[in-house]
């Protein structure tokens, strides 16, 4: 049987904790691109509102912020000339 052995390393970035395999692990630039700044909101609908909105999720095949972040692109790209 193989002996499996990981390192607990700190990362180059923000000091997080991160498990590193003897072999590969993370590479700087690795992963997904951010498409920009995460912030936490808090949003209250009615639930017919929210069923609405998980409805139009499930038929896109996209997450509800992706849908939300579409509408508010879509309502800023529109109204840009009014600016």
């Amino acid at each position: 049987m193989e002996d499996k052995q990981f390192k607990i390393g700190l990362s180059k970035k923000d000091g997080q904790l991160g498990f590193v395999f003897t072999r590969g692990g993370p590479r700087e630039g690795a992963g997904r691109k951010g498409i920009g700044v995460t912030k936490k909101v808090s949003l209250t609908l009615t639930e017919d509102i929210w069923e609405e909105v998980d409805g139009e999720c499930e038929d896109l095949e996209i997450s509800r912020s992706s849908f939300l972040r579409n509408l508010i692109e879509a309502y800023y790209n529109a109204n840009k000339k009014d600016r």
